[in-house]
């Protein structure tokens, strides 16, 4: 019995913490609690349950829900029971998660609430057997014999005498096991599945272990998606230590929940802090002068304050009182914002800028910066209190090698890295080079042994809000649009999803002919009223399809075509992306001037002989 297993670890830890609040969730307004000891005995009960839903070793589980401690739950379950757990993402479209099902072949399917439930059962169709599917929300309209709510599941489980069944079956597990298939957002085709082993996430247990301190006193807030593997590691750490988690459905709610619940320790993408980076800065922006003045003269002390600390040198008495007095009229304030003191906060899933890094730093709080893969379980480098760098994503983590190819790539090798992609030979073999896992991203590890990303070799939108989003895919759905010429869809590092629009201009010449629109030049053209509603609809009918995240939220008409002779397509036509950012950056930054709204709106290119 191999003792490197996450069925074995949340054993461990009901036992050493049995009474301890393990999770708090909200319902009806209140702030409720599940101890270690309940959480073990649910965990249990729905192991048993897929025993008697027939659920073998190796089968996929699906989890397709928002977070909840029902998705923990479900999760330790799968795990418990030997099985392997495969997250959907709770906002995929309805083609998005029939896909997963398929590709993964799901025995059984946990959603959250009637939206999910609605896609599953839409798409349960066939000659194969329907998957079961088992709604952690009550209220959920059950439709079919193959349907169950969560709570019935659990007490059947808990009723189940299938006890020892459960513990045959686990004395035979090994740290090898399989125990999450992770499908990423397909780039030039379909989504592939990272298969994971518990050996992998015990690897990033010990890498955190030599960095950081956690333990029980410390309290985490459960907003990303557990459906993202960076949310998944660092929540089965939590537990691992013995430490609360706090779930939100929503991850609208995090700033407003910050200073209630009071984390000490998180993991959250780039974009909560430029969020809250942002709202200060605007705050400050409105004030009087001279209370911009003190918070300059704040952040200047606080800055110089805490590089004295991380270069261990003494800050002096003047320095020291000029700290005490900055922090109790400015900075200590801006650590309410976030709920107060932290361990540390922790960042991924997408570049953050060194300015807002210092900003935090500046008062009080340390955010470490890391990167790695859903390839890599994910963590592959992060910075540390012990050991950080500005502008870099840390040093690689305990028994991780990294290798720059000759082309800069960045190379990964060690026990976090997948055992391939599922029921794909032949994309596994290319993602590996003489036995280095291939990232995709290009950078160099400087004389101090921090890694520097530069660039990114794969064309993949990766936002600040940490979502990967293929952008071909959703250029390919506009391929049947007859006012289309050409749909460069941008984002990478940005909030959210925007393009540039060349029309197909022979045909919306010709439209506006027909319908009296008239213009003297094609900048004219794209800038009447009744042209860019043509386009918005055209937009508004591709989002309809999309993910939210995936969504088009401002789009630009563009007086002029796209050509290779001025480097936007190449020979066979194909957008180049990193040249249409370059040549074209003043008409996206405008596009990200303001806040983005609801819907797709428009803006309007300049003509190519003023930018």
């Amino acid at each position: 019995m191999d003792k490197d297993h996450l069925a074995f670890m949340i054993r461990d830890s009901v036992r050493a913490h049995g009474p301890k609040t393990a999770m708090r969730y909200k319902e009806g307004g209140a702030w409720r609690s599940i101890t270690y000891a309940d959480l073990g005995e649910r965990i249990r009960a729905v192991a048993k349950a897929l025993l008697e839903r027939g659920v073998q070793e190796g089968d996929r589980v699906g989890i397709f829900a928002r977070n909840a401690p029902e998705w923990a739950i479900a999760d330790f379950g799968i795990l418990s029971a030997k099985a392997v757990s495969v997250p959907i993402y709770a906002t995929n479209t309805t083609a998005q998660a029939e896909y997963v099902a398929t590709d993964a072949g799901l025995k059984l399917i946990f959603v959250g609430d009637q939206a999910q439930y609605d896609k599953v059962t839409s798409f349960q169709a066939g000659g194969a057997p329907s998957p079961w599917v088992i709604a952690f929300d009550r209220t959920t309209r059950l439709s079919g014999g193959r349907s169950q709510h969560f709570d019935d599941f659990v007490r059947d489980g808990a009723a189940s005498p299938r006890d020892a069944e459960l513990e045959r079956r686990l004395e035979s597990a090994t740290s090898d096991d399989v125990a999450t298939i992770i499908y990423t957002s397909g780039t030039t085709g379909d989504p592939k599945g990272a298969v994971l082993t518990h050996a992998n996430f015990f690897h990033q247990f010990r890498a955190v272990d030599a960095r950081f301190q956690v333990g029980a006193q410390d309290r985490s807030i459960c907003f990303l998606p557990l459906s993202h593997v960076y949310e998944r590691l660092w929540s089965y750490y939590v537990f691992r230590s013995g430490a609360e988690n706090d779930y939100l459905a929503d991850p609208k709610d995090v700033v407003a929940c910050m200073p209630e619940l009071r984390p000490t320790a998180m993991v959250s993408v780039p974009r909560l802090y430029e969020k809250i980076c942002a709202a200060v800065l605007d705050r400050i922006g409105k004030a009087s002068a001279p209370r911009r003045a003190l918070f300059r003269w704040a952040m200047a002390v606080g800055k110089e304050y805490g590089h004295r600390r991380k270069a261990r040198r003494r800050a002096g008495p003047l320095l020291a009182l000029r700290h005490r007095v900055a922090d109790a009229l400015v900075l200590s304030k801006i650590r309410d914002v976030v709920g107060g003191e932290k361990n540390f906060f922790s960042a991924g899933g997408a570049p953050l800028s060194q300015e807002v890094e210092e900003f935090f730093f500046a008062a009080g709080l340390l955010i470490c910066q890391g990167y790695g893969l859903t390839e890599t379980s994910p963590m592959l480098t992060c910075n540390a209190p012990g050991a950080f760098k500005f502008g870099t994503v840390g040093r690689p983590v305990l028994d991780c090698e990294l290798r720059i190819a000759k082309d800069g790539e960045i190379l990964a090798r060690g026990g976090n890295v997948m055992k391939g992609y599922y029921r794909r030979p032949a994309e596994t073999a290319a993602a590996f080079e003489d036995g280095w896992f291939k990232t995709g991203d290009v950078g160099f590890i400087d004389d101090e042994g921090f890694l520097h990303i530069t660039d990114r070799i794969k064309d993949l939108i990766i936002t600040s809000g940490g979502k990967n989003i293929a952008p071909q895919h959703i250029e390919a759905m506009f391929g049947s649009e007859p006012y289309v010429e050409h749909v460069a869809v941008l984002g990478d590092r940005r909030n959210y999803v925007s393009a540039l629009v060349v029309p197909a201009f022979p045909v919306l010449e010709q439209h506006a002919r027909e319908h009296g629109i008239g213009f003297a030049s094609r900048e004219e053209l794209v800038s009447r009223p009744e042209i860019v509603a043509l386009y918005q609809e055209r937009i508004e009918h591709v989002n309809r399809r999309l993910a939210g995240f995936e969504q088009i939220k401002r789009f630009t008409l563009m007086p002029a075509e796209f050509t290779q002779d001025g480097g936007e397509l190449t020979p066979t036509l194909k957008i180049k992306r990193r040249v249409v950012v370059q040549k074209h950056r003043a008409v996206i930054d405008a596009m990200y001037a303001g806040t983005a709204n609801a819907g797709a709106r428009p803006a309007v290119a300049p003509s190519p002989g003023r930018h």
